[in-house]
């Protein structure tokens, strides 16, 4: 009868697989359930109140006001320096007023006056060269050509975006290693539980030839 229940019983090993499969399942789950309240409700207000176009330059200009950056020159070392201005307008196709383009929603929500944010450089110089060249971009390899844009109701409605923080590809990797992860998980559970009872099963018939 003690050999019988002990045939039953998992091994060592086993117990320690069937633990991991249990552990990826639950860590699988708890993947899922964040990344679906920290990015798909985020990802669909932001597809529900946007959408596509197309856009064509119409002016590409800097002010004459500078805005402030912080950069990092070391573990406990920041400071601050300045960058112009750059605004890039375009017209749309789903309306004939002007709009101001940004990089994306992070960008608008960073500076919403500008179209584009350098990489704050200690110089100052450095940051006006960058924006310079950006503005050289838009007027002489884009020039009047149309590109995809996009925009955002829940945002600024009269302005668009070159590009969306939460697209496609983002969102298929961030669901596609937790569900991997879940999956995986219990194909450990069931490849245990099924080599146990095979090997239960040969117990049993190498019994019944010994009879």
């Amino acid at each position: 009868m003690a050999r019988s229940r002990a045939a039953y019983e998992y091994t060592e090993a086993e117990d320690k697989s069937m633990r991991l499969g249990f552990l990826l399942i639950a860590a699988g789950l708890l993947s899922l359930l964040g990344l679906g309240c920290c990015w798909l409700r985020p990802a669909l207000q932001e597809r529900g109140g946007g959408g596509s176009a197309n856009c064509t330059v119409l002016a590409v200009r800097q002010l004459g006001e500078r805005f402030s950056c912080t950069f990092s020159c070391g573990a406990a070392c920041r400071g601050t320096a300045r960058y112009p201005c750059l605004q890039v307008l375009v017209r749309t196709s789903r309306s004939s007023a002007p709009a101001l383009l940004h990089e994306d929603e992070r960008q608008l929500r960073t500076n919403p006056k500008c179209s584009y944010i350098p990489p704050c450089a200690r110089d100052d110089q450095e940051n006006s060269e960058n924006v310079t060249y950006k503005q050289k971009y838009w007027k002489e390899k884009v020039g009047s050509q149309p590109f995809t844009c996009y925009f955002n109701q829940h945002l600024r409605p009269d302005d668009v975006m070159l590009k969306r923080t939460h697209d496609e590809t983002v969102l298929l990797h961030c669901f596609l290693w937790p569900v991997v992860t879940f999956l995986v998980g219990v194909l450990i559970v069931v490849l245990t539980i099924c080599a146990k009872s095979l090997a239960i099963r040969a117990e049993a018939i190498k019994k019944k030839k010994h009879l």
